[in-house]
């Protein structure tokens, strides 16, 4: 990802210098931030063989929560963000009940938390957009040395989930059964525990990313959400963690989540329209699960081989 990264910052440079402007990377990377965290969180998820749909109607009502509550008073903002880390948990343990202990799929129960959610958030909003206060909008906006707050943030929250996950015990049992969950039963590991655990870590950190994206945007609407659902997905895919579970690289999901942001940024520089920027993602998506299932050696093998040459009839 640091590879493609920089060569897609030297091909911005060329054909679109304008996506690597002063004002444009102040732009850009809050939002690439606030999708490293997303994406974290469903890395988290896609390490234990599972994959979280519920993402765009959690951060939804996240940032419903903290813009609507404080409604615009500065001493209203934590408690809107206890509220809403709450909910996270509340919304992370119906995921982690439904797939670890009731065993449903997770494309399916992730589906059904997520309309949970949205149903949530219209009953919540009404609809209607509502101001970020002042104090988070000075987090959001903010720049020190030069560069965003958010990103900051972005590179704290990566550098606490990495250590967590491969420097303590906890951690590599949690990829322990990711990767096989026959083997972590049997060594007396509680799988569902982990399993579930997953969800709830993804929420928080969907709730982290809500923060952010509140501070972000002056009067984000009603389906903030919407933008993260396939761009945490190629995020996860980008960074090398295998769709089927197991050892994930946090740190290649952030810096794929900065691939994707600019990879944006250099499309609409371009002056394509939006349906075009989304079969953008999808195909980088695709590409990506391209380039980390398919057995590339093999196919090399498999069609260099020459056919035997017949013997001509004397």
């Amino acid at each position: 990802m640091l590879v493609s990264t920089g060569l897609l910052i030297v091909v911005s440079l060329i054909f679109a210098p304008s996506s690597l402007d002063h004002g444009t990377l102040l732009t850009m990377l809050p939002f690439a931030a606030a999708l490293a965290i997303a994406a974290l969180g469903q890395t988290l998820v896609v390490m234990q063989g599972g994959i979280d749909w519920s993402v765009a109607g959690g951060l939804s009502l996240y940032v419903v929560i903290v813009t609507k509550y404080p409604a615009g008073v500065n001493s209203r903002l934590l408690p809107a963000i206890a509220i809403a880390f709450l909910a996270a948990i509340a919304a992370g343990l119906l995921n982690g009940w439904l797939i670890g202990r009731m065993r449903l799929n997770p494309i399916v129960a992730t589906f059904g938390t997520n309309a949970l959610l949205f149903g949530a958030v219209l009953w919540y909003s009404k609809g209607i957009p509502t101001t970020t206060t002042a104090r988070l909008a000075k987090v959001g906006g903010g720049v020190w040395f030069g560069i965003p707050i958010p990103v900051y943030i972005a590179v704290a929250t990566t550098a606490v989930v990495a250590a967590i996950v491969k420097l303590t015990p906890v951690g590599r049992r949690f990829e322990g059964v990711g990767a096989n969950e026959v083997a972590a039963r049997t060594t007396g590991i509680w799988v569902r525990r982990y399993r579930g655990g997953a969800y709830v870590a993804a929420q928080l950190l969907y709730c982290l990313a809500a923060v952010v994206h509140a501070g972000i945007v002056n009067q984000p609407t009603a389906y903030e959400g919407n933008n993260y659902l396939l761009p945490t997905v190629a995020a996860v895919v980008l960074g090398g963690t295998s769709l089927l579970g197991g050892r994930g690289n946090l740190a290649a999901t952030a810096v794929a989540a900065l691939f994707l942001s600019q990879l944006d940024q250099f499309v609409l520089a371009l002056g394509v329209s939006y349906a075009t920027r989304t079969l953008v993602q999808a195909g980088a998506l695709a590409v990506g699960v391209a380039l980390y299932t398919i057995d590339w050696g093999g196919l090399i093998r498999r069609f260099g081989r020459r056919r035997p040459q017949s013997i001509a009839p004397t």
